[in-house]
Protein backbone atom coordinates (compact mmCIF):
# COMPACT_ATOMS: atom_id res chain seq x y z
CA UNK A 1 0.00 0.00 0.00
CA UNK A 2 1.83 3.57 -1.27
CA UNK A 3 1.14 6.92 0.70
CA UNK A 4 0.76 10.19 -1.20
CA UNK A 5 3.20 12.41 0.53
CA UNK A 6 2.92 14.99 -2.16
CA UNK A 7 0.91 17.61 -0.42
CA UNK A 8 3.28 17.35 2.61
CA UNK A 9 6.61 19.30 1.86
CA UNK A 10 3.66 22.00 1.40
CA UNK A 11 2.35 22.16 5.03
CA UNK A 12 5.96 23.64 6.87
CA UNK A 13 5.54 26.45 4.29
CA UNK A 14 2.63 27.41 5.19
CA UNK A 15 3.41 27.28 8.70
CA UNK A 16 6.65 29.17 8.13
CA UNK A 17 4.65 32.04 6.21
CA UNK A 18 2.28 32.85 9.10
CA UNK A 19 3.77 34.78 11.11
CA UNK A 20 4.74 37.01 7.69
CA UNK A 21 1.13 37.41 7.17
CA UNK A 22 0.63 38.22 10.77
CA UNK A 23 3.10 40.86 10.47
CA UNK A 24 1.62 42.67 7.48
CA UNK A 25 -1.82 42.96 9.51
CA UNK A 26 -0.05 44.76 12.34
CA UNK A 27 1.16 46.89 10.08
CA UNK A 28 -2.00 47.61 7.97
CA UNK A 29 -3.85 47.52 10.71
CA UNK A 30 -3.17 51.12 12.69
CA UNK A 31 -3.35 52.63 9.95
CA UNK A 32 -6.78 51.84 9.20
CA UNK A 33 -7.98 52.29 12.48
CA UNK A 34 -6.17 56.27 12.47
CA UNK A 35 -7.71 56.41 9.07
CA UNK A 36 -11.35 55.86 10.02
CA UNK A 37 -10.88 58.22 13.63
CA UNK A 38 -9.58 60.74 10.53
CA UNK A 39 -11.75 60.82 7.94
CA UNK A 40 -15.15 60.66 10.32
CA UNK A 41 -13.92 63.02 13.06
CA UNK A 42 -14.08 60.64 15.80
CA UNK A 43 -11.10 62.10 18.14
CA UNK A 44 -11.91 60.83 22.05
CA UNK A 45 -9.50 61.52 25.07
CA UNK A 46 -5.95 60.57 23.81
CA UNK A 47 -7.01 60.28 20.14
CA UNK A 48 -7.27 64.31 19.87
CA UNK A 49 -3.17 64.62 20.79
CA UNK A 50 -2.32 61.63 18.99
CA UNK A 51 -4.53 63.04 15.69
CA UNK A 52 -2.09 65.65 15.85
CA UNK A 53 0.81 63.65 14.44
CA UNK A 54 -1.57 62.37 11.47
CA UNK A 55 1.15 63.71 8.60
CA UNK A 56 3.75 61.65 10.06
CA UNK A 57 1.45 58.35 10.01
CA UNK A 58 0.21 59.03 6.95
CA UNK A 59 4.07 59.18 5.86
CA UNK A 60 4.09 55.75 7.24
CA UNK A 61 0.77 54.32 6.00
CA UNK A 62 2.77 53.84 2.65
CA UNK A 63 5.16 51.02 4.48
CA UNK A 64 2.80 48.41 5.07
CA UNK A 65 1.38 48.76 0.96
CA UNK A 66 4.84 48.13 -0.15
CA UNK A 67 5.64 45.19 2.74
CA UNK A 68 1.89 43.58 2.20
CA UNK A 69 3.16 43.43 -1.81
CA UNK A 70 6.42 42.07 -1.65
CA UNK A 71 5.10 39.19 0.50
CA UNK A 72 1.96 39.14 -1.82
CA UNK A 73 -0.50 39.24 0.81
CA UNK A 74 -3.06 40.82 -1.09
CA UNK A 75 -5.99 40.76 1.40
CA UNK A 76 -3.67 43.08 3.15
CA UNK A 77 -2.52 44.85 0.44
CA UNK A 78 -5.85 46.57 -0.15
CA UNK A 79 -6.46 47.72 3.84
CA UNK A 80 -3.18 48.91 3.94
CA UNK A 81 -4.15 50.75 0.73
CA UNK A 82 -7.33 51.81 1.47
CA UNK A 83 -5.53 53.58 4.65
CA UNK A 84 -3.17 55.45 2.99
CA UNK A 85 -4.81 56.44 0.22
CA UNK A 86 -7.19 57.70 2.97
CA UNK A 87 -4.76 59.26 5.00
CA UNK A 88 -2.75 60.77 2.28
CA UNK A 89 -5.71 62.07 0.59
CA UNK A 90 -6.47 64.47 4.05
CA UNK A 91 -2.52 65.31 4.12
CA UNK A 92 -1.19 65.92 0.65
CA UNK A 93 -3.73 68.92 -0.51
CA UNK A 94 -1.49 70.96 2.01
CA UNK A 95 1.44 70.75 0.23
CA UNK A 96 -0.71 71.86 -3.06
CA UNK A 97 -0.89 75.68 -3.36
CA UNK A 98 -4.33 76.83 -4.10
CA UNK A 99 -4.71 79.72 -6.67
CA UNK A 100 -7.65 80.88 -5.02
CA UNK A 101 -8.96 83.98 -5.20
CA UNK A 102 -6.91 87.24 -6.76
CA UNK A 103 -8.71 90.51 -5.32
CA UNK A 104 -7.23 93.67 -6.32
CA UNK A 105 -7.49 95.30 -3.25
CA UNK A 106 -4.62 96.47 -1.11
CA UNK A 107 -2.36 94.04 0.68
CA UNK A 108 -2.14 93.10 4.20
CA UNK A 109 0.56 91.67 6.28
CA UNK A 110 -0.55 89.60 9.29
CA UNK A 111 2.05 88.43 12.29
CA UNK A 112 1.03 85.52 14.81
CA UNK A 113 3.37 85.07 17.27
CA UNK A 114 2.79 82.78 21.06
CA UNK A 115 5.10 84.56 23.25
CA UNK A 116 4.94 82.24 26.06
CA UNK A 117 4.25 83.79 28.60
CA UNK A 118 6.27 86.97 28.06
CA UNK A 119 9.74 84.46 27.54
CA UNK A 120 10.12 85.49 23.39
CA UNK A 121 12.68 87.88 22.82
CA UNK A 122 10.41 91.43 22.44
CA UNK A 123 13.39 92.69 20.02
CA UNK A 124 13.07 89.52 17.81
CA UNK A 125 9.54 90.09 17.69
CA UNK A 126 9.89 93.81 17.16
CA UNK A 127 12.73 92.91 14.51
CA UNK A 128 10.18 90.63 12.21
CA UNK A 129 8.27 93.29 12.23
CA UNK A 130 9.79 95.73 10.86
CA UNK A 131 12.05 93.61 8.47
CA UNK A 132 8.26 91.95 7.49
CA UNK A 133 6.72 95.30 7.22
CA UNK A 134 3.62 93.88 9.46
CA UNK A 135 0.19 95.79 9.03
CA UNK A 136 -1.15 93.52 12.16
CA UNK A 137 0.55 91.83 14.90
CA UNK A 138 -1.48 89.06 16.74
CA UNK A 139 0.29 87.93 20.08
CA UNK A 140 -0.86 85.25 22.75
CA UNK A 141 0.73 84.91 26.19
CA UNK A 142 1.10 88.32 26.18
CA UNK A 143 2.11 89.92 29.80
CA UNK A 144 2.69 93.44 31.42
CA UNK A 145 6.50 93.20 30.61
CA UNK A 146 6.30 92.17 27.16
CA UNK A 147 4.43 94.95 26.59
CA UNK A 148 6.51 97.14 28.32
CA UNK A 149 9.67 95.95 26.55
CA UNK A 150 7.59 96.19 22.95
CA UNK A 151 6.82 99.76 24.53
CA UNK A 152 10.39 100.78 24.93
CA UNK A 153 11.59 99.81 21.96
CA UNK A 154 9.51 101.40 19.73
CA UNK A 155 6.58 99.27 18.65
CA UNK A 156 4.73 102.48 18.23
CA UNK A 157 6.19 103.35 15.83
CA UNK A 158 5.29 101.14 13.26
CA UNK A 159 2.56 99.83 14.69
CA UNK A 160 0.56 102.66 16.59
CA UNK A 161 -2.79 101.28 17.32
CA UNK A 162 -3.33 98.56 19.62
CA UNK A 163 -5.91 96.86 22.04
CA UNK A 164 -4.15 94.87 24.83
CA UNK A 165 -4.84 92.92 27.57
CA UNK A 166 -1.96 91.73 29.39
CA UNK A 167 -1.32 89.32 32.58
CA UNK A 168 1.16 87.75 33.92
CA UNK A 169 1.24 84.20 33.08
CA UNK A 170 -0.25 82.83 29.83
CA UNK A 171 -3.56 83.86 29.62
CA UNK A 172 -2.94 87.41 27.87
CA UNK A 173 -3.33 88.85 24.53
CA UNK A 174 -2.31 91.47 22.36
CA UNK A 175 -3.48 93.07 18.85
CA UNK A 176 -1.52 95.68 17.24
CA UNK A 177 -1.72 97.59 14.12
CA UNK A 178 -0.73 100.29 11.15
CA UNK A 179 -3.81 101.18 11.17
CA UNK A 180 -6.76 102.12 13.54
CA UNK A 181 -8.78 99.87 14.80
CA UNK A 182 -12.66 100.07 15.98
CA UNK A 183 -14.98 98.23 17.91
CA UNK A 184 -12.41 96.94 19.93
CA UNK A 185 -12.15 94.25 22.99
CA UNK A 186 -11.54 91.21 24.74
CA UNK A 187 -12.74 88.15 24.52
CA UNK A 188 -12.51 85.23 27.20
CA UNK A 189 -12.60 81.70 25.92
CA UNK A 190 -14.19 79.44 28.53
CA UNK A 191 -9.94 77.44 28.90
CA UNK A 192 -9.21 80.94 30.39
CA UNK A 193 -7.02 82.51 27.58
CA UNK A 194 -8.55 86.12 26.04
CA UNK A 195 -8.16 87.34 22.72
CA UNK A 196 -7.85 90.91 21.49
CA UNK A 197 -10.05 91.80 18.55
CA UNK A 198 -10.31 95.04 16.45
CA UNK A 199 -12.02 96.09 13.17
CA UNK A 200 -8.86 97.04 10.99
CA UNK A 201 -9.53 100.47 9.43
CA UNK A 202 -7.28 99.46 5.85
CA UNK A 203 -6.79 102.11 3.43
CA UNK A 204 -8.34 101.97 0.25
CA UNK A 205 -10.19 98.58 1.56
CA UNK A 206 -12.42 97.14 3.08
CA UNK A 207 -12.51 96.88 7.24
CA UNK A 208 -11.00 93.92 8.86
CA UNK A 209 -12.49 91.77 11.44
CA UNK A 210 -9.01 90.77 13.04
CA UNK A 211 -8.88 88.67 16.08
CA UNK A 212 -5.83 87.15 18.42
CA UNK A 213 -6.82 83.68 19.03
CA UNK A 214 -6.24 81.20 21.97
CA UNK A 215 -8.34 78.25 23.17
CA UNK A 216 -7.64 75.59 25.34
CA UNK A 217 -5.17 73.44 24.57
CA UNK A 218 -5.83 69.76 24.78
CA UNK A 219 -2.87 68.63 27.18
CA UNK A 220 -5.02 66.38 29.05
CA UNK A 221 -8.40 64.37 29.29
CA UNK A 222 -9.95 66.97 31.56
CA UNK A 223 -9.52 69.61 29.69
CA UNK A 224 -10.71 68.93 26.17
CA UNK A 225 -14.68 70.01 26.81
CA UNK A 226 -12.76 73.25 27.63
CA UNK A 227 -10.71 73.01 24.07
CA UNK A 228 -13.78 72.35 22.32
CA UNK A 229 -15.89 75.02 23.19
CA UNK A 230 -13.06 77.14 22.91
CA UNK A 231 -12.52 76.15 19.07
CA UNK A 232 -17.05 76.39 18.76
CA UNK A 233 -17.38 79.64 20.05
CA UNK A 234 -14.66 81.00 17.81
CA UNK A 235 -16.13 84.01 15.17
CA UNK A 236 -17.52 82.30 12.07
CA UNK A 237 -16.72 83.54 8.76
CA UNK A 238 -19.13 86.27 7.39
CA UNK A 239 -19.24 85.37 3.67
CA UNK A 240 -22.14 88.24 3.20
CA UNK A 241 -21.25 90.06 5.65
CA UNK A 242 -17.64 91.91 7.09
CA UNK A 243 -14.16 90.21 6.20
CA UNK A 244 -12.94 88.48 9.29
CA UNK A 245 -9.39 87.18 9.64
CA UNK A 246 -8.57 85.00 13.15
CA UNK A 247 -4.64 84.84 13.77
CA UNK A 248 -3.20 82.64 16.75
CA UNK A 249 -1.86 79.62 17.99
CA UNK A 250 -5.29 77.76 17.33
CA UNK A 251 -3.65 74.62 19.99
CA UNK A 252 -5.43 72.72 17.01
CA UNK A 253 -3.97 70.83 13.35
CA UNK A 254 -6.10 70.55 10.49
CA UNK A 255 -6.71 67.26 11.62
CA UNK A 256 -8.81 67.86 14.14
CA UNK A 257 -12.66 68.03 13.60
CA UNK A 258 -13.42 71.23 15.52
CA UNK A 259 -10.96 73.63 13.78
CA UNK A 260 -12.34 72.35 10.15
CA UNK A 261 -15.67 72.80 11.58
CA UNK A 262 -14.78 76.53 12.19
CA UNK A 263 -12.82 76.68 8.55
CA UNK A 264 -15.66 75.22 7.19
CA UNK A 265 -17.86 78.40 8.20
CA UNK A 266 -16.19 80.06 5.28
CA UNK A 267 -12.70 80.92 5.91
CA UNK A 268 -9.29 79.30 4.35
CA UNK A 269 -6.38 77.98 6.18
CA UNK A 270 -3.57 80.76 4.77
CA UNK A 271 -0.70 78.16 5.15
CA UNK A 272 -2.42 75.55 3.47
CA UNK A 273 -3.67 77.85 0.85
CA UNK A 274 0.28 78.38 -0.24
CA UNK A 275 1.62 75.26 0.14
CA UNK A 276 3.23 75.64 3.85
CA UNK A 277 0.29 73.84 5.60
CA UNK A 278 2.99 70.72 7.04
CA UNK A 279 5.31 73.53 8.01
CA UNK A 280 5.41 72.91 11.91
CA UNK A 281 4.69 75.66 14.43
CA UNK A 282 5.63 73.69 17.94
CA UNK A 283 7.35 71.19 18.53
CA UNK A 284 11.24 70.73 19.72
CA UNK A 285 11.97 74.57 19.83
CA UNK A 286 11.91 74.62 23.42
CA UNK A 287 13.36 71.39 23.70
CA UNK A 288 11.07 68.86 24.46
CA UNK A 289 11.34 65.77 22.17
CA UNK A 290 8.13 66.38 19.96
CA UNK A 291 7.86 66.22 16.38
CA UNK A 292 6.95 69.54 14.98
CA UNK A 293 3.17 69.60 14.65
CA UNK A 294 0.86 72.76 13.11
CA UNK A 295 -0.94 74.36 15.61
CA UNK A 296 -0.69 78.43 14.95
CA UNK A 297 -2.82 79.20 12.10
CA UNK A 298 -4.01 82.02 9.67
CA UNK A 299 -7.32 81.56 8.49
CA UNK A 300 -8.88 83.98 6.31
CA UNK A 301 -12.17 84.95 4.62
CA UNK A 302 -12.53 83.36 1.34
CA UNK A 303 -12.84 85.97 -0.46
CA UNK A 304 -9.28 87.33 0.85
CA UNK A 305 -6.67 86.36 -1.33
CA UNK A 306 -3.63 84.03 -0.11
CA UNK A 307 -0.02 85.76 -1.54
CA UNK A 308 2.28 84.32 0.44
CA UNK A 309 3.08 82.36 3.81
CA UNK A 310 6.40 82.38 6.08
CA UNK A 311 6.69 80.36 9.29
CA UNK A 312 9.66 82.28 11.39
CA UNK A 313 11.74 81.21 14.63
CA UNK A 314 11.36 83.40 17.52
CA UNK A 315 13.86 83.72 19.86
CA UNK A 316 12.49 82.38 23.45
CA UNK A 317 9.50 81.12 22.54
CA UNK A 318 8.23 77.66 22.11
CA UNK A 319 6.31 78.62 19.16
CA UNK A 320 7.04 79.87 15.66
CA UNK A 321 5.72 82.50 14.12
CA UNK A 322 3.54 82.75 10.72
CA UNK A 323 3.44 85.17 8.95
CA UNK A 324 0.52 85.75 6.05
CA UNK A 325 0.53 87.88 2.88
CA UNK A 326 -3.21 88.77 2.13
CA UNK A 327 -4.74 90.47 -0.75
CA UNK A 328 -7.82 92.36 0.13
CA UNK A 329 -10.92 93.15 -2.21
CA UNK A 330 -11.18 96.27 -3.15
CA UNK A 331 -12.87 99.09 -1.12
Amino acid sequence: MSVDTREAPARPARRASRPLTVLCWLMAAPGLVWAVVRVLGVEWGPLVQLLAFTPYVAAWSVLPVVLALALRRWWAVGVAAVAALALLGVVVPRVVPDRGPAPGGPVLRVLTSNVLAGAADPAAVLALVRAERVDVLALQEFTPDAQAALDTLGIADVLPHRVTNPLVGTQGSALYSRFPLSDTGIRWNDGGFSQAYGTVAVPDGPGVLAESVHPAAPYAVSVLDAWRTDLAAQPAATPDGPLRVLAGDFNATLDHAPLRALIDTGYVDAAAARGAGLIGTWGPYDGDPIPPVTIDHVLVDRRIGVRAVAVHPVAGSDHRAVLAELALPAG
